[in-house]
């Protein structure tokens, strides 16, 4: 088998499709592009498809992966464009790599999120950051299946800063006001248990700063990846796969492919 790693986006309105919407969209995709799909053995064969820390239903996203199995090998230039035809706007295939690595779960360790605050000035998003990240913690709840759950949401975030908004043409945030206070939220955040998403982070400022955006808050991925310590930033875990394609077959075999693997994160 094949194994080839794609990565997708959630814009626009598509960023209110659910998990599961998303799947059924894949699935049909996958269908009119004719791709030759490896299926799970049973008596429901199901495509074999790896999700990857999928985002939260209603935020958009330019970073989010999957893993797909083929019977036959197919160029993955050529699959990511026939899969990106076979979708909808706004659900869009922007990456894909053979996989010749493993581990692509593992090197999503952390996500790079913008938060959209209309009707909230940047000095006041200033104040409510400053609050939040020279706080030791900072507990907020949220609802589980077994009840409320209290939980720590200062501790994943490992950066948060803020800024004024620029009018935008195009991207993700296109389609927002901008004729009002607007201020820009830029954070990263580790994937920890329990998951710190990025609602609990403004539950977290309103807790410390009294910080109440009066309308929902437009909440985009533009990254995830594995955290590098040292730099603060997220790096590219398709990166990996790439670096193994341009090397000499020998030098990505045993114990030498898994060196590589982290050595380039």
């Amino acid at each position: 088998m094949q194994r080839i790693r794609l990565r997708y986006t959630k814009r626009g309105r598509l960023r209110f499709t659910s998990h599961r919407d998303f799947q059924r969209a894949f699935e049909r995709a996958l269908r009119r592009a004719e791709v030759p799909m490896a299926y799970s053995a049973g008596f429901t064969p199901h495509p074999k498809v790896s999700y990857a820390n999928a985002a939260p239903t209603g935020t958009g996203s330019e970073a989010e992966y999957l893993e797909i199995a083929l019977t036959e090998a197919r160029d993955p230039d050529k699959l990511r464009e026939l899969l990106d035809e076979s979708l909808p706007d706004g659900l869009d295939i922007i990456d894909a790599v053979e996989a010749r690595t493993s581990g692509l779960a593992d090197r999503l360790t952390a996500s790079v999120w913008e938060l959209r605050l209309d009707g909230v000035s940047p000095e006041d998003a200033q104040r409510a950051v400053d609050a939040f990240t020279s706080a030791d913690t900072v507990e907020v709840q949220r609802r589980a299946k077994n009840g409320m759950r209290t939980f720590d949401s200062r501790a994943a975030v490992a950066s948060l800063e803020a800024r004024a908004a620029q009018p935008e043409a195009h991207g993700p945030q296109a389609d927002r006001p901008s004729d009002q206070a607007c201020a820009i939220l830029r954070l990263v955040v580790r994937h920890v248990t329990p998951a710190v998403r990025p609602d609990d982070v403004l539950s977290g400022l309103r807790a410390v700063a009294d910080l109440a955006p009066p309308v929902p808050a437009a909440v985009t991925r533009l990254a995830q990846g594995l955290f590098d310590e040292e730099t603060g930033t997220v790096t590219d875990p398709l990166a990996p796969d790439r670096e193994a394609a341009e090397a000499p077959p020998e030098a990505f075999s045993g114990d030498a492919a898994a060196a590589a693997a982290k050595a380039s994160a």
